[in-house]
Order: structure tokens, then sequence, then C-alpha cells
């Protein structure tokens, strides 16, 4: 069998209630496109009998390959993973499984691939999600375009067309704390974002909880801005300022009029301030430290348990 021109790539965790219709859109998609498709399905770790779908699919159905992680290394090193083991001769998309991003776009992404585009991303124009979720995403997105070293385009997520060098050079970068939409807008190339409207989810529960936004938050911030070390710095020169100030104050107190401020509560507050201060600033340091003790140690991003596709089982 020939590679195929397109990979989709679809990272999978917990996704049994909206499985079969996933599948169901993927391949309509295959069907009325001119273009020869393999899908690439991702089990992150699965403990609700998606894997076992996902395995009965791939036996039977040579359009889709299924490949079994070892544990749950979440959403980013799935998509790691995909690319990883993408062998599509032209271009790979990245969906997630939920279905609140439309598979049926691919051929509107593939048409700005021809022109030239190495990158065609989703811009979400609406979302169908919480006022709680909305306003955490445009002032995450607003903070870190004010602070990235980088633009990374508002509002896009993962879901997007990259070409086939576009995909090498992604897995070029060893990052282990990854943020791949920010990695996207590193690599540069011709890129052009399209606005689509973000569904809400098929069925069943959301998989990135409140502490999983924040960690992949963070990571877009420490990955692509020193930003909160120049803060820290910024910090410590208007401390050391205000410092001075006072102590010049305190002294002229002293020698001219032979009186000096008192206040023990004025004192306890300005520690307590400035102790803050100091671990707020060993919090901001430690994000980088801890993301270069977690890279130095060089441990693989993803451990593959097995493949399946269609009258092959590989374990690797």
């Amino acid at each position: 069998m020939s590679p195929p021109q397109i990979n989709i790539i679809v990272p999978i965790y917990n996704e049994k209630e909206v499985f079969d219709s996933l599948i169901k859109r993927l391949d309509n998609v295959m069907l009325l496109s001119r273009l020869n498709i393999e899908v690439i399905l991702i089990d992150d770790g699965s403990t609700d009998g998606t894997d076992i779908k996902m395995n009965n699919l791939s036996k039977k159905n040579e359009a889709y390959q299924s490949i079994f992680l070892s544990r749950n290394f979440g959403h980013q090193s799935a998509i790691t993973t995909g690319l990883y083991y993408a062998n599509a001769t032209e271009g790979v998309m990245i969906i997630d499984a939920d279905l609140q991003d439309p598979p049926e776009v691919l051929d509107e992404f593939y048409k700005y691939f021809l022109q030239g585009y190495d990158v065609v991303y989703a811009i979400r124009k609406s979302r169908k999600e919480s006022w709680y979720k909305k306003m955490s995403y445009q002032f995450f997105y607003f903070l870190l375009k004010k602070i990235s070293n980088i633009e990374i385009p508002v509002n896009s997520g993962d879901f997007s067309l990259l070409s086939k060098r576009a995909v090498d050079y992604l897995n070029m970068m060893p990052e282990e704390s990854r943020y791949i939409r920010g990695m996207r807008s590193w690599i540069g190339f011709n890129q052009i974002g399209i606005e689509i409207n973000r569904d809400q989810r098929h069925s069943g529960k959301p998989k990135y909880s409140l502490k999983k936004l924040l960690k992949l938050a963070l990571n877009g911030i420490f990955n692509f801005s020193e930003y909160p070390i120049r803060i820290v710095f910024t910090i410590g020169l208007v401390v050391l300022f205000v410092s001075l100030v006072y102590f010049g104050y305190t002294l002229i107190q002293k020698v001219v009029y032979n009186t000096a401020p008192e206040g023990f509560t004025a004192l306890l507050f300005t520690i307590i301030l400035f102790g803050g201060i100091q671990l707020i600033s060993l919090g901001l340091i430690g994000g980088y430290v801890i993301r270069i003790f977690f890279q130095v140690k060089n441990r693989p991003l993803f451990i593959v348990k097995r493949r399946v596709f269609k009258k092959n089982i590989l374990l690797k």
C-alpha cells in the first residue's frame, strides 16, 4: 500500500461516547475527498473501552491506524506521537476527537496548502462554551500575545494542516513541556489562519480540566517568553530604589532632626510585603528551572505499547 497524501492525527483519551460519531464523520470526509487519506488514532491511555473500539476498527479498516501509548502522557504528547509516526507524502492534519472542530474543512485547508502555505490553522470565530472558559481563553491569548517572543495567533488551537517539512521540523524539537501551537508558530514558513465556528462537545465530558488548561497555559508562557524573568528583575530594581529612598529619608531624619521614624506595624508590613515578593519571584524562576530539570533528564516524550492496522499488529 502506497503512503497516503494526508494523515489525519486524532489524539484520543476516554472518548467511547463520541467515538462512533467521530469515525462516521471521518469516513464521510474520506469518501467525499479526492485525497488519499490515512487516519492515525492515538490512544492516550484510555480506560473506558475506547482502546477496544480503536483496536477493532484498525484490524478491519486499512484507512485507520491505531497507536496505543503505555500510559496517559497527555494531549500534547499524544499529538507528538502522531506527528512522529505520520508517513504522508504531503501533509498532516491535527484534530481532537471531541468533534468541536469540524473535520469537513480538510479540503478547504488543502486549497490553501496548494497555494504554498506550510501551515493552515483554524481561528475560532465563535465558541459554544461557558462564559468562564471563553473569558479564560481570551485573557490567556491576550497575555501571551503581549509577552511572547513570537506571534502566536489569538484563538488558534491545535486544529491545523501542516506540510511535510513543517512536520519534520516539529519532530526535530525535543521540548519536554510541549506547546504545539507555539512550536508551530516558531518554525515560521508561510502560515494562514482560517476562521471557523467551534461547536459544542458532541458528547461526554471535557478531558481538559482546569488544572490541565493551567499547565498548558504556563507551558505557553514559560516556553515562549522571558517576560517572567524580566518582571522579577524589574521588581528587584523597584524594591532596591524604594529601599534606598527610605534609607535616605531615615538617615536625614536622624542626622538633621535627631529623630527616627517609629512604627513596628509598618516595619512588619514591609517585611511581609517583601517576603511575598521574594516568594513570587522564586516561583517564577522555578517555573523555568523545573522545565530545565525535566528537559535534561532526556526521557522519551512518549512510549508506544503497540500499533495496530489491518492484518498487522506491531509492538515497539
